[in-house]
């Protein structure tokens, strides 16, 4: 077992909380984060010298043939596997005698997947990787997992996307400002759609509400402070995490009342937004208005001109 420990500096160069992980031989770790700490947390990794890191960008030769690449990372890296068996295992003897200048993105990540297996790492890293690819692809990396795991390869996914951290992990943890935090999953059959509910156990602390969605055969629950915002769109309702929609088995009504006392402010009929995530009140005339919400895309929400002023007070503002 290796254990990285990253001490937060505050400096504008180190976001990071200050936490230990400890990646197990037999087990694949995925670290769900927003980007912001997914890329300070890499960048950190970036320095360790046990520690492989997989970001999807390494140099190929691109005027030379995927089997030429590969052929070559065979004989370098004193591979004993058969160069036939390792591109049809990485799905590439359809694409053998492609050039990588002319390869899509999947069959690169593929040819850049088939190198670090034959690299054997001690420890690994992977960066969002299987991002904007293909099924044939995802399942290619799953099969790497399952390979690195078989051999005791200790593995850290980076993802931001939860789909992707459930799929590809034995063990998804959350990376927030305050420290890791284990992701609450349960077991749930016969359930294919992502569908959230309000979990209401009647709670004494605010640490015990949690909203649960529900993904394929698990049940993930969100903190509220992890909500950018949720809206009502054709009378069904929607919380938006990291860009992630999800169905909300409640009224904007019922969830209002549900979230007020942690610092949710219904801004628009349509929206309720989370007072922690807002980072400009936009005035676009006399009479409209917009919130920006302090997330990836910095998306925008509408705010109604009768909510102002009330919004204004909140943040100390009138």
């Amino acid at each position: 077992m290796h254990t990285y420990t990253f001490k937060h500096v505050e400096n504008e160069h180190n976001i990071l909380p200050t936490f230990s992980l400890a990646l197990q031989p037999t087990t694949v770790t995925t670290l769900y984060s927003n980007p912001d700490l997914q890329n300070a947390l890499f960048h950190c990794l970036l320095k360790e010298k046990e520690m492989t890191v997989f970001d999807g960008k390494d140099g190929l030769y691109e005027r030379l043939s995927v089997e030429a690449n590969i052929k070559f990372f065979h004989n370098w890296l004193n591979c004993s596997l058969p160069l036939a068996e390792i591109l049809v295992m990485f799905a590439l003897h359809n694409c053998a005698h492609k050039n990588i200048k002319d390869c899509n993105h999947s069959e690169i990540q593929r040819v850049l997947y088939a190198k670090y297996f034959m690299m054997a790492p001690k420890h690994i890293t992977f960066l969002e990787p299987v991002h904007r690819v293909d099924i044939v692809t995802v399942n290619v990396f799953m099969m790497l997992l399952g390979k690195f795991t078989e051999q005791n390869i200790q593995t850290l996914v980076l993802i931001s996307n939860l789909e992707h951290a459930l799929l590809l992990g034995d063990e998804t943890i959350k990376l927030q400002n305050d420290g890791l935090h284990p992701l609450i999953v349960e077991d749930q059959e016969n359930h294919n759609n992502h569908t959230a509910t309000l979990v209401d156990n009647s709670p004494k602390t605010t640490d015990l509400f949690k909203v649960s969605a529900k993904m394929q055969d698990k049940v993930v629950f969100f903190d509220p402070t992890e909500i950018d915002y949720i809206e009502s769109q054709e009378g069904k309702s929607h919380i938006v995490v990291n860009e992630e929609y999800f169905s909300l088995n409640a009224s904007l009504t019922e969830i209002e009342k549900k979230l007020e006392m942690y610092g949710f402010f219904r801004c628009h009929r349509s929206y309720i937004v989370n007072l922690q995530k807002v980072r400009e009140i936009i005035t676009w005339s006399k009479n409209t208005y917009s919130i920006r919400i302090n997330n990836k895309t910095h998306s925008t929400i509408p705010l109604s001109r009768s909510k102002v002023q009330a919004i204004q007070a909140m943040f100390d503002l009138s």
